[in-house]
């Protein structure tokens, strides 16, 4: 995708030393772009942490190029082991982080020492081409389902799509998952407009996506998490889409904490519930995803404090709780399959169910 008109990924080697990692500084967007260079698999781990780099695809490749600098410092088979666990507990609930490691682990166990490097850096940048493949598919089978709904709307009239969080390029290595459809019914010509839900606490959507989408030239407009119940309750939303960090071999969907909500109001009011995901994404492992994926608790000033610009132009982190009130900070949810009308992947879409995704992947 293009930033200013110029292309990026989310991920990159440095062209001059063609080993350090390249990303984008997202704690630091809409009013930043900076860009970070990794160069430790520590660095990394805490880009991961910190949430300076962020989305299931992307932490997954991300993670795939730390090992990569880790093997930079010791190529020995308790160095790969060590690194790979200590990346791999980075972040609990996006599975891709885990598939990415376990995939690197699989390419580098049976390598010499001496040759780790090099195929860690061969195996890293295959994940991310793959990546970026797959979403660019997920956004034409996406694309097809837009198409549906601009036929049944009048003349002139946009077609209201609405997202929870961010599941744009950003939150992948390119082209974004749920935003990936969005871009490319933009570019054919198609009347789409976004509501974008602020996607507290951290506000990804307000200022992630809202930043993407922008800069793409997409007409979108922020709301707050809580509107888009009554959004659809007034016909004001033809289909909403979002991205997912796990996806369970039942269908069950955990995504960025308020989605759940987005779900039954979508259910509620006949709204068609996409979820669009690399099939990197599901968990083959796990059948009932509120019982059995983990839920990352975050640091409770995520919720008591914001980060926003002042009328002077500067950014600034102010409290927003009183003094002493204690807060939660669960970062996801787990939409139940029965309130998801279907899944998007890159071999096409299916119904939200075992039976939906093993015609998808019968090899599984």
């Amino acid at each position: 995708m293009k930033i200013n008109g110029t292309p990026y990924r989310s991920v990159w080697l440095n062209e001059k030393d063609g080993w350090s990692v390249h990303i984008f500084d997202q704690t630091r967007l809409p009013f930043s772009l900076d860009i970070l260079r990794l160069t430790t698999p520590q660095a990394v781990a805490h880009a991961i942490c910190t949430m300076q780099v962020r989305g299931a695809p992307l932490i997954g490749a991300v993670a795939a190029y730390g090992l990569a600098l880790a093997l930079r410092e010791d190529a020995s088979d308790t160095s790969l082991e060590n690194q790979a666990s200590m990346l791999a507990a980075t972040r609990p609930t996006a599975i891709n982080l885990r598939w990415a490691i376990e995939r690197m682990l699989t390419r580098l166990r049976p390598t010499p020492p001496a040759q780790r490097v090099a195929a860690a850096y061969e195996e890293a940048g295959r994940i991310c081409d793959e990546d970026a493949a797959q979403n660019e598919a997920i956004g034409h089978y996406g694309l097809a389902l837009i198409r549906e709904i601009a036929k049944t709307k009048k003349a002139g009239s946009p077609i209201n799509l609405l997202t929870h969080c961010n599941a744009g390029w950003i939150a992948t290595v390119d082209w974004g998952t749920a935003l990936a459809p969005i871009y490319m019914a933009h570019d054919e010509g198609l009347n789409v407009h976004v509501w974008v839900d602020e996607t507290r606490p951290r506000n990804q959507g307000a200022a992630l996506t809202a930043w993407e989408l922008g800069s793409h030239g997409v007409p979108h407009t922020v709301i707050v998490d809580n509107a888009g119940g009554h959004l659809m309750q007034h016909g004001q939303v033809d289909m909403v889409i979002v991205g997912t960090d796990r996806v369970t071999r039942t269908g069950d969907v955990a995504n960025k904490i308020g989605t759940y909500l987005k779900a039954l109001a979508a259910h509620d009011n006949a709204i068609p519930f996409w979820v669009a995901l690399p099939s990197t994404t599901i968990d083959w492992t796990v059948a009932d995803g509120v019982q059995e994926i983990p839920i990352e608790e975050r640091a409770a000033s995520e919720v008591t404090h914001v980060s926003g610009k002042t009328a002077e132009g500067s950014v600034a982190r102010v409290q927003i709780t009183p003094d002493g009130s204690s807060a939660a900070n669960p970062a996801f949810d787990v939409t139940p399959a029965r309130l998801v009308t279907g899944l998007i992947t890159e071999r096409g879409t299916c119904p939200a169910t075992a039976q939906g995704l093993r015609s998808l992947f019968p090899e599984i």
